[in-house]
């Protein structure tokens, strides 16, 4: 007569097939996984929304039209009503940063936010007193995750909800340019960004339409230079530590 075979036995016996079981529930995992990941890579390079164009040279929304005051001089104010986001013809301060998503490869992040104050004063073909202030709550870029995540990484909007830029010395145009006609200048002042100010040199493009004065401009950003640590995601590999802060602005007198 055999031995009854025993709990333990039997629980031996089924162990090896309840490992492979697991196994192959890991495999598939992986496979379903590695598919999603590609089909949404997939998506994205076929019919994913692209990165905005980079800033260039500052444009006039077209349609719109405001007269030229009687006198240039007094005080600019940034004006948030004119322009489209879309078309990047609004005022917005925003960046431009390198990644490398799962699935994807490399793709330009950028975000803008038009959650934007300012203002300037020009006296003949002198600008001063140039303060801009952007609601960094505001960032809005093609993925609505990236955006939630900067709210306690990288620039941590959460707790530093604003940037602001403010002109330590006057830019002098030597000649007012006419209208129409574009300048480059650069701005020289103290930039705050995620609660470190340092001075800074922006270079700017300009060109005034009737009463609408329109400002381009781009900045490279270090990112350890502002103690901005770089993001991390489970979609996201890498991240370069550098960006573009980039900013486009239309005045009109007040």
């Amino acid at each position: 007569m055999s031995a009854p075979v025993t709990s333990s036995q039997v629980s031996a016996s089924q162990r090896p097939r309840r490992d492979r079981n697991l196994l192959l529930v890991l495999i598939a995992l992986i496979v379903i996984a590695g598919i999603a990941g590609g089909g949404y890579g997939l998506w994205y390079i076929l019919i994913g929304p692209s990165s905005p164009a980079a800033v260039g040279v500052p444009s006039v929304p077209t349609g719109a039209s405001i007269a030229a005051p009687a006198s240039l001089d007094g005080t600019w104010n940034v004006n948030t009503s004119l322009g489209t986001i879309a078309d990047g013809t609004a005022s917005f301060v925003g960046y431009r940063v390198q990644e490398q998503l799962v699935g994807v490869g490399g793709h330009t992040a950028v975000g803008r936010t038009t959650g934007i104050t300012g203002s300037m004063t020009l006296t003949g073909a002198v600008i001063d007193n140039v303060l801009i202030t952007a609601d960094m709550t505001a960032l809005h870029s093609d993925n609505d995750q990236r955006d939630g995540q900067l709210t306690h990484q990288a620039i941590e909007s959460s707790s530093f909800p604003t940037a602001m830029f403010k002109t330590i010395q006057p830019i002098n145009l030597g000649t007012l340019p006419a209208d129409g006609t574009a300048v480059s200048v650069d701005a020289t002042g103290a930039l705050s960004l995620h609660g470190v100010t340092k001075t800074v040199m922006i270079s700017l493009q300009a060109v005034r339409q009737g009463g609408i004065i329109a400002v381009s401009g781009t900045l490279p950003i270090v990112f350890s230079d502002y103690s901005i640590q770089k993001p991390n995601s489970f979609s996201i590999i890498s991240v370069d530590d550098h960006g573009t802060m980039e900013l486009h602005l239309l005045f009109t007198h007040a």
